[in-house]
């Protein structure tokens, strides 16, 4: 019976799976954190000319 369930075990492949799409859901989250912050970097002075467009225009 524990033989068996040890041939079972060894033959289950559905952990390696399991892990190569996380470790491909980690790649795509590394990379979307990346362009974020690059893209976020370059807009924020266009972000806020508009904010200080606004004020300006408020007051």
């Amino acid at each position: 019976m524990f033989k068996l369930m040890l041939q079972n075990l060894a033959r289950d492949e559905r952990g390696a799976t399991a892990i190569e799409y996380g470790l491909i859901v980690a790649l795509i989250a590394i990379g979307a954190v990346a362009a974020m912050s690059k893209l976020g970097g370059s807009s924020k002075g266009g972000l806020q000319a508009t904010a200080d467009a606004i004020s300006n225009a408020i007051s």
